[in-house]
């Protein structure tokens, strides 16, 4: 068989390898369909996929009349990666497996010290949450970083952190300790990876944590913009003249729409603000209304400017399920080109968003090496 016939058949195995981690679990026809491949190719490769131990059968479809079509998805124990989500005072470690499913997570109160002891306390962490799993340290693929700042990914640097307070900080120290790959990703794109995986081909991800982010999603990938910071959201300006942020600018949303504003009212805790808001608390309603006015204001903005759906995320996006609509009716108020808000995603992974997300690129690269 000729080289470029080899070559064209792993990489059709790549795609649906892909294609079904992406799915989650899918069927023979909808792989044909999709993928663009004669029914007869596509019955060859998943059967040569299954013979190699790489996907497997989980179930069956309702059937419209006839044998049932079999659901395929990607075996789960291939291998693992473990996601870590950096912050000013927390750490999240996540565990998932080859078929993107979170196999275990912990959150830890936990200072950012960006030292070797600070580093081999995080490393102990991942290794300790795969044993409490029984991963062997052999099937253990990767580690991917999230943390809050600017990442210049190819050279491995955190270029600035406002949250941590650092910059142009080195992050290959941490491979010596775990001596498997490791790869380094903003936090906002790390979420966005996990929110929009099954997303439409365009989306907007925002993230409403301690600073305001996100992430722009075009043509089924992240858009880095040429310097790395893209979706720096948080510094638009929504309010003319308003209170300063800590970029020295007036009136940008960070001021308005990060959940510091909220953690404040709620005495520094955000559950603490959300239990008080419950209880129909007089200043916590007024400080909830201003929220979502300004909150309403920036997604009209992105909406205006990318015109596709807008997926909330971050602490803050925790929370919004419960008061939906409350923010559709602010949203509706501001934007009169919509006729309704379904154009609003509440992200589901919540606290653990950014953690999850750490881990896809190490997944997809697992299913290259087919």
């Amino acid at each position: 068989m000729r080289t470029d016939t080899l070559e064209i058949k792993k990489q059709n195995k790549i795609r649906i390898l892909k294609y079904i981690s992406r799915k989650g679990s899918t069927s023979k026809s909808e792989i044909s369909t999709d993928l663009k491949l004669s029914m007869p190719t596509t019955l060859q490769y998943v059967k040569e996929l299954m013979e190699s131990g790489m996907i497997e059968e989980t179930g069956s479809y309702e059937s419209t009349g006839g044998r049932k079509a079999k659901a395929l998805s990607v075996v789960g124990d291939l291998g693992y990666v473990a996601g870590v989500d950096i912050t000013a005072n927390h750490l999240t470690v996540v565990l998932v497996n080859t078929r993107k499913e979170i196999v275990a997570s912990e959150r830890f109160r936990m200072c950012y010290a960006g030292d070797m002891e600070y580093n081999r306390a995080v490393c102990e962490k991942v290794f300790s949450l795969a044993e409490q799993k029984e991963v062997p340290r052999e099937k253990l693929m990767g580690v991917g970083f999230s943390y809050p700042g600017i990442i210049d990914s190819d050279q491995e640097i955190l270029l600035r952190s406002h949250i941590l307070g650092i910059s142009n900080v080195s992050l290959r120290n941490w491979k010596p300790l775990f001596q498997i790959p490791c790869s380094f990703e903003n936090d906002a794109n790390c979420a966005a990876c996990a929110e929009l995986d099954d997303a439409s081909e365009n989306a907007v991800y925002l993230s409403l944590s301690n600073t305001v982010g996100g992430a722009v999603y075009m043509h089924g990938q992240l858009f880095p913009g040429e310097n790395h910071k893209s979706a720096e959201f948080g510094h638009m300006v929504i309010k003319k003249d308003g209170k300063t942020c800590y970029c020295g600018k007036k009136g940008c949303a960070d001021v308005y729409c990060s959940a510091a504003v909220l953690q404040k009212a709620g005495e520094g805790n955000l559950e603490n603000f959300f239990e008080k808001l419950r209880r129909k608390d007089e200043k916590i309603l007024e400080v909830w209304n201003d929220y979502l006015e300004d909150l309403a204001v920036m997604i009209v903005n992105l909406r205006m400017a990318f015109d596709c759906d807008i997926v909330l995320g971050g602490y803050v996006g925790g929370y919004l399920e419960e008061f939906r609509t409350e923010l559709d009716l602010k949203i509706l108020e501001q934007n009169k080109f919509d006729l309704d808000t379904s154009y609003v995603k509440i992200g589901r992974y919540k606290l653990l968003s950014s953690a999850y997300g750490a881990t896809r690129k190490h997944i997809d690269s697992f299913f290259e090496t087919i």
